[in-house]
């Protein structure tokens, strides 16, 4: 599982295992309280000249609605505060539950080693109007959910660019929510006098966990079918943010503080790109194959088991798979080069001294030790590999979404051109398995 994109897995059941005898749980102790109050762990901030705001929308309060973080060029305030990384404790709990391990000792781990950690972007800051933005769909990886890419979604959010971190709920992630109405016994007991309604008050949060393979159970026509409910997520939150740059007035269930009427007219509609990391790049795939609106892929270390050999001869749009160093294997990137086209750009590079984690926001959070320990961290400065693959996107992006921009000064990048680069991969494939 952890090998399939499940990157928070490993992180939790070693530091669990570790941590169980009483001298070791003292150890952890002064281990982790060094590595939350260190100066230098931190989500770097990003590098483009907008400051980056963030906020939340869920449209449709139900499972089936869309949730997700959004990402965008902010006005400077001085009243706008970062927000936490991990939004509550149920994301770790959900992590805690489906590995069956206690919820008490994996929260105070956690909390230990991530809970000071903040967002880079201003929560419910201003937008920063500055011409049309073209649109970033992101998908995360298995086990993840919507604030764990906050590296990247900032830095092409301080580029000019708007991005949405959709949040999955086809039980993927390691735990999302949606709402549901109260029942009449739960209205009756709701004793609590209100001054004024709101759309929360008669509803009740309800959370959804990560869904664990059965014993027996065959994985692929599980990650098949939630891989398709994936890109049908991208696609509907690409929706929405149709419907909000046309001015249609939009109900944010999540009440946040974010005027977003000051979105209309904001995004360049013909420049779209999706982008996703292990499960999340699979994702991508499904969704240009499905939705000719996005016009490239970026796939960050791809998981590709989960998808239809039949759909790869249906995309047409470029694609940009940008690998690490460990975690690909033959089998893996054969079925990436089936995507090769001689009359569309597909795209590999591989970042030497990664690992599969080089790319989520964990691996700048853990001192060197932990992180390789859990192999969080490769051999390479995470954020030098980070910065490396943001650049090569981002120059990508400009080249297939038609950008007026300088980022083509990192066009070599693409090619691999770079001494901490590989082009193509490291990974022999034998051209019978293609």
């Amino acid at each position: 599982m952890f090998s399939h994109g499940g990157f928070v897995q490993l992180l939790v059941k070693r530091i669990y295992e570790w941590a169980r005898t009483d001298q070791r749980r003292y150890t952890l102790g002064f281990l982790t309280m060094g590595n939350a109050c260190s100066n230098h762990l931190g989500i770097p901030p990003a590098k483009g000249p907008n400051a980056v705001g963030c906020t939340d929308f869920m449209m449709d309060h139900t499972a089936q609605g869309s949730f997700f973080r959004l990402y965008y060029p902010c006005q400077e305030t001085e009243k706008a505060e970062k927000p936490d990384w991990v939004p509550c404790k149920e994301y770790f709990n959900g992590l805690a539950d489906f590995m069956k391990i206690n919820r008490t000792l994996s929260e105070r781990i956690f909390n230990y080693l991530f809970g000071s950690f903040k967002i880079p972007a201003y929560l419910d800051a201003p937008f920063k109007s500055n011409g049309k933005c073209p649109v970033v769909i992101f998908s995360h990886g298995l086990g993840a959910f919507r604030t764990l890419y906050s590296a990247i979604c900032a830095e092409l959010a301080s580029r000019g660019f708007i991005v949405a971190s959709v949040e999955h709920r086809d039980e993927s992630a390691s735990a999302t929510y949606y709402f549901r109405e109260k029942t009449e016994s739960e209205k009756a007991n709701d004793n609590v006098p209100k001054t004024s309604a709101s759309a929360q008050d008669s509803m009740v949060r309800e959370w959804m966990y990560y869904r664990v393979l059965q014993h027996g159970e065959s994985e692929f026509p599980l990650r098949n079918k939630q891989v398709k409910q994936r890109a049908d997520e991208c696609i509907l939150a690409l929706d929405r943010l149709t419907q909000i740059n046309s001015g249609i007035p939009v109900q944010n269930v999540l009440q946040t503080k974010f005027d977003w009427t000051t979105l209309e007219n904001s995004m360049d509609l013909c420049r779209i790109a999706a982008m996703g990391h292990s499960f999340g790049g699979a994702t991508v795939i499904e969704a240009l194959c499905k939705e000719v609106k996005f016009k490239c892929g970026v796939a960050l270390d791809a998981w590709m088991f989960p998808l239809d050999d039949e759909i790869f001869p249906r995309v047409k749009q470029p694609i940009f798979f940008i690998n690490s160093e460990k975690f690909q294997w033959a089998g893996n990137i054969s079925r990436m080069k089936k995507l090769d086209s001689a009359s569309i750009q597909r795209k590999m590079i591989t970042i030497r001294g990664t690992v599969h984690q080089s790319f989520p926001d964990f691996t700048f959070l853990t001192g060197n030790w932990i992180g390789k320990l859990m192999k969080l961290k490769g051999e390479i400065d995470p954020e030098i590999a980070i910065d490396l693959s943001n650049k090569a996107t981002l120059a990508f992006l400009q080249r297939h979404l038609g950008l007026e921009a300088n980022f083509n000064q990192w066009d070599p990048l693409i090619d691999g051109q770079d001494e901490n680069l590989i082009p193509g991969t490291n990974v022999t494939v034998l051209q019978s398995s293609i």
